[in-house]
C-alpha cells in the first residue's frame, strides 16, 4: 500500500514550522486540520527524536486507535504504523508507542513512575486535569517534547485558563502571530509565559475540503456549537441549549408526518419518583428525523411490573421499534421489559455533551421534527439551559430539572446514529450542493442582466 496524504499547506504548514516548545497545542474547530498537522510533527519525532519513551493518550485506547492510528496509516502505509493490539503499543516508523487510555480520574495512576521523552494527548481538553498534570510531568528526559489537539469547550476551562492562556507563542484564529517574553515576568508572576506555543485553527484554515462540505458543516451548528466547532472560539455556554429551535420551524402535525421508512427507536428515561417518559423516533422517506410520538405512563402510583404493562398496551397501538433504548441506570425496569417480551431493549448511549451537540446539529440543519402529539417534549425544550454556576468553573452542563421527555429524546436519537447517519449526511450534501447551484445561477443571472443592460 502506498502512503497516501495530502501536503501541508497555510497555517497547517506555519504551524508545523512553529511547533518547536516543549509543549505544542494545535486546538479549534472541527476538520480544520488540525489533528494532520500535529501527526507530520509526532511521525518526524518518532522516527529522529531523542532516544526514549514516547506514549500517546486519549479517552480510550480505541478512540487514540481511530482518531490518530489509522490517519497514521493512511499517510505512512501499515508497514512503518503497526498496531500491537495484544500489548497496547504500536510501532511508528520504528519506534514503539505506548497507548494509554484515560477516562476518568485514576487513570493517572497508570502512568505513575513512567518516564518518557514524547507524548501525544488526543482531545485534551476532555481528560481529566489530574492526568494531563501527571502526564507533563513524567516528559523529563533532555529533549522532551509533547504535542496535543482539542476542540474548545467554555472560556474557564481548566486547560484554557492554567495552559494555553500561558503560552509564550500564540497563532490565533486570524493567523497573526503573538509573543510573550518570558523574561518580560517575575519568576513568581502568575501569568509568566509557559514553554507551549499555542495555534488556533477554523473550519476555513482546512484547503483541502470542499466548498460544498464547508458549507454543509457550516449549516449544521448554529449558536454555541457554531461558536465552537467551526469559528474555533471558546465560547460560554450561556442560555438555552437548544436556542436553534422554534416551535414554527420544528414542530409538525403528527397527521402531517411523512411515512416513515423506519420506526428506529423508543427511547426511555425511567423513574419511580420522578416521571418516566418515552419518545418514538422515526425516520421518513425523505430523510428527516420525527420524534413520532411520546409514552407518558402516570407519574406515580404504579410499580416497575404495571409501568411495563402500560408499555405494552401504548405499543400495541403502534408499530414496534427497532429497538428500545432504555436509561442505563434502569436495570429493575429493562428486566421487566425483558419478561414482558416487549421488542429489543439494550441500554442507551448516554454521553450528555456529545449528545446534546448532535441534537444541536439536527435541529440546525433541519433535519429533525417534533410531532405535536409530543406535547411533554415540547414543553421541556425552553427550558432547557446550561447550568451558569458550572459555566462559572469552566464546565458545561445542564440545569437537571424537568428533562425526562429530553432525556427520552436524546436516547432515542444519540443510540440509532449508526443507523441514520449515513441517510441525514446524503440529504444534507444534496441540499447543500442544490443551494450552491442556485446561488451560481443567481450570480450568472445578474451578471448577464448587468451585461446586456
Amino acid at each position: 500500500m502506498m502512503p497516501k496524504y495530502k501536503p501541508l499547506t497555510g497555517k497547517n504548514l506555519q504551524a508545523a514550522t512553529l511547533s518547536t516548545a516543549f509543549i505544542n497545542v494545535f486546538e479549534g474547530s472541527v476538520r480544520s486540520g488540525k489533528t494532520i498537522g500535529t501527526l507530520f510533527d509526532w511521525a518526524k519525532f518518532c522516527a529522529v527524536g531523542p532516544p526514549g519513551v514516547c506514549m500517546m493518550a486519549g479517552r480510550t485506547e480505541r478512540t487514540i486507535i481511530n482518531n490518530l492510528i489509522l490517519p497514521l496509516q493512511e499517510m505512512f502505509g501499515p508497514n512503518l504504523v503497526t498496531i500491537n493490539r495484544g500489548n497496547g503499543t504500536v510501532n511508528i516508523l520504528g519506534r514503539e508507542v505506548i497507548l494509554v487510555g484515560a477516562n476518568n480520574e485514576l487513570a493517572r495512576t497508570k502512568i505513575q513512575g513512567a518516564t518518557l521523552v514524547g507524548g501525544y494527548l488526543d482531545e485534551i481538553a476532555t481528560l481529566p486535569e489530574s492526568f494531563v498534570d501527571m502526564f507533563i510531568t513524567r516528559l523529563s528526559e533532555p529533549g522532551a517534547k509533547m504535542w496535543a489537539t482539542c476542540n474548545p469547550e467554555g472560556p474557564r476551562h481548566w486547560f484554557k485558563l492554567k495552559w494555553l492562556d500561558k503560552a509564550k507563542l500564540w497563532l490565533d484564529h486570524d493567523g497573526e502571530l503573538h509573543h510573550r517574553n518570558p523574561g518580560d515576568y517575575d519568576d513568581d508572576d502568575d501569568a509568566k509565559p509557559l514553554d507551549l506555543h499555542r495555534f488556533s485553527f477554523i473550519l476555513d484554515d482546512n484547503e483541502h475540503l470542499g466548498t460544498d462540505y464547508v458549507a454543509r458543516i457550516k449549516a449544521s451548528f448554529s449558536g454555541l456549537f457554531y461558536q465552537r466547532m467551526v469559528r474555533g472560539m471558546w465560547a460560554l455556554a450561556d442560555g438555552a441549549v437548544y436556542d436553534m429551535f422554534t416551535e414554527a420551524k420544528h414542530v409538525i402535525a403528527h397527521d402531517d408526518m411523512p411515512h416513515m421508512s423506519r420506526i428506529l427507536a423508543l427511547g426511555i428515561d425511567h423513574g419511580m419518583t420522578n416521571a418516566t417518559a418515552g419518545i418514538l423516533l422515526g425516520l421518513g422517506v425523505d430523510g428527516h428525523l420525527y420524534a413520532m410520538d411520546e409514552w407518558s405512563p402516570p407519574p406515580k402510583g404504579l410499580s416497575i411490573g404495571e409501568q411495563a404493562d402500560s408499555l405494552r398496551d401504548w405499543l400495541a397501538d403502534r408499530t414496534t421499534p427497532e429497538w428500545i433504548y432504555v436509561d442505563p441506570a434502569a436495570k429493575a425496569f429493562k428486566v421487566e421489559i425483558k419478561k414482558a417480551q416487549i421488542g429489543r431493549s439494550t441500554d442507551a448511549t448516554n454521553e450528555v455533551e456529545d449528545n446534546i451537540n448532535t441534537i444541536g446539529a439536527l435541529f440546525s440543519s433541519g433535519n429533525l421534527f417534533i410531532s405535536d402529539r409530543c406535547t411533554h417534549l415540547r414543553d421541556e425544550i425552553p427550558g432547557y439551559v446550561w447550568d451558569p454556576k458550572k459555566t462559572d468553573k469552566g464546565e458545561d452542563a445542564v440545569i437537571k430539572l424537568d428533562d425526562h421527555y429530553l432525556d427520552a429524546f436524546r436516547y432515542a436519537i444519540a443510540s440509532t446514529e449508526k443507523l441514520w447517519r449515513r441517510t441525514i449526511r446524503s440529504l444534507i450534501k444534496v441540499k447543500t450542493t442544490a443551494r450552491a447551484q442556485s446561488a451560481n445561477a443567481a450570480k450568472e443571472a445578474a451578471a448577464n442582466a448587468s451585461t446586456a443592460a
